[in-house]
């Protein structure tokens, strides 16, 4: 087993470590994913896999093997990952989070085809709500996923089938997709990273843009180099994207490897207007100062600062309900869908056209408006969430407005860069007295994540983020 001394540090080893250790012959792909598969049969209460592929996921680690055996590398040559319900796979539906009999994808999407040519093995596809609406991965097709940190409560969403199993370790990274957060939200009440990347920075074919513009898809990794590696993996665009911004200069692991120098970073705390009052919880905001101090001791400059939100929100919500819209008419049997979801394609309808141009229109002059900042600084720091992770269930039976508060009382910090299409990234800021992680997100301007990559790395190596691991227990 190489120098690990049980299967479970080799389970936590991470994404980089896995794919050195078979590039040295030192374990073999079937290995790593019969271990993958174990543990999501041992943790299937969490429910963080809407579909895995056994056979599969057994045949390509062979192909791995005598590839790896062959001489032959690739960057993630026969280590086992996931995807979010909502990327094609071949020979799969693409449910979204939603009940209904879907027909299997002919062809892998752009994220699954760069995985598999970088030798990945696709192990499964991970839970969401019911086409990642609510920052709570939870629905009727699936059931309730939860925490490895605590299964009371909520790994978060969209993301949270992916984040779930990254923490407890079933794949050492995952792919997600965050049109409001749905990356940073999980990786912060998950004790992960979470990059979202520039806005095209990562292919959404075979759409050519998710959620008008808002979603991009991202890493979920437990280490910075690990997730910087996976983006390396995943960036480039398909012919047919909308989005194509320009190619990094460098690979993103040499971000991660590589001091920022000192730089001028605005704390941020205040909420961006949401509709219904919130404020922060204690824990986040101390934690959040915590880290900001941390930073100052790293010989970074640190001030207050907010950018100028003012009503952004006004261009999130056309954007965002027209894109539940777009996709509850993919849906086979849209009675199956929850009512809420049905409310919100209705919506959809209504601020299509016209309004939805106009939102799209806006988003030139707040861009200039809000990235003003950038002037003063290079980074922003600001909590992901105003809340620790809520208890699991906790969408059961409420209404459409009751859900809304609740999502915004709890995750109002993150969207405001979708709507930009800015880098953003979403690190560990320690736990609650509860033991309940929390997080810190990291803002960048325009196309420059690798600030951001670099420095949440130096950060990492001060807070030694994956030294902690769930306290996990099988199933049930």
């Amino acid at each position: 087993m190489s120098s690990y001394s049980t299967q479970e540090d080799l389970a936590f080893a991470g994404l980089g470590a896995q794919a050195a250790l078979l590039a040295r012959g030192d374990v073999t792909s079937r290995e790593l994913v019969e271990q993958a598969l174990a543990r999501i049969d041992a943790y299937s209460g969490l429910r963080a896999f809407r579909l895995v592929l056994p056979e599969a996921a057994r045949a390509s680690a062979a192909q791995a093997d005598r590839r790896l055996a062959a001489g032959e590398r690739a960057p993630l040559l026969g280590v086992p990952v996931a995807i979010k319900d909502d990327m094609d796979l071949a020979g799969c539906a693409t449910a979204f989070g939603c009940a209904g009999d879907f027909e299997p994808k002919p062809d892998d999407g752009e994220v699954a085809r760069r995985l598999k040519a970088a030798g990945a093995v696709v192990v499964g596809k991970t839970n969401t709500p019911e086409i990642g609406q609510w920052p709570f991965t939870e629905g009727a097709a699936f059931g309730i996923t939860r925490n490895p940190w605590n299964r009371a409560h909520s790994p978060g969403g969209s993301s949270g089938g992916s984040a779930a199993a990254v923490a407890a370790a079933m794949v050492p990274a995952a792919v997600g997709s965050d049109g409001a957060g749905s990356v940073r939200i999980p990786a912060a009440w998950c004790h992960l990273v979470g990059i979202k990347p520039q806005r095209g920075r990562i292919s959404t074919w075979p759409d050519p843009e998710a959620f008008n513009g808002l979603t991009c898809i991202g890493p979920l990794a437990r280490s910075v180099e690990d997730a910087a590696l996976l983006l390396d993996v995943l960036t480039g665009n398909h012919p047919g994207d909308l989005h194509a911004p320009p190619p990094p200069g460098a690979p993103f692991v040499a971000a991660a490897r590589r001091a920022p120098g000192r730089l001028r970073i605005a704390l941020s705390r205040r909420i961006p207007f949401s509709g219904p009052p919130t404020r922060l919880h204690a824990s986040v905001r101390s934690q959040v100062e915590r880290l900001a101090g941390v930073l100052t001791e790293l010989g970074h400059e640190v001030i207050d600062a907010e950018p100028a939100y003012r009503l952004i929100g006004l261009t999130f919500v056309p954007r965002a309900q027209a894109g539940v819209r777009d996709w509850v008419a993919r849906v086979p049997d849209a009675d199956l869908l929850d009512d809420r979801t049905r409310a919100n394609a209705r919506i959809g309808r209504l601020l299509s056209g016209r309004i939805l141009r106009a939102a799209r229109a806006l988003e030139r002059p707040l861009a200039r408006r809000i990235g003003r900042i950038f002037d003063r600084v290079d980074v922003i720091l600001a909590p992901t969430t105003a809340k620790p992770p809520p208890p699991a269930g906790s969408l059961e039976g409420l209404t459409n407005w009751a859900t809304d508060k609740l999502t915004v009382r709890a995750c109002p910090m993150a969207w405001p860069w979708n709507v930009l299409g800015w880098p953003a990234i979403s690190v560990p800021a320690g736990f609650t007295a509860d033991g309940l992680p929390v997080g810190a997100q990291l803002m960048g301007r325009e196309n420059d994540e690798e600030t951001l990559i670099s420095l949440a790395a130096q950060l990492e190596g001060i807070e030694r983020w994956t030294a902690h691991r769930p306290a996990l227990a099988p199933a049930g």
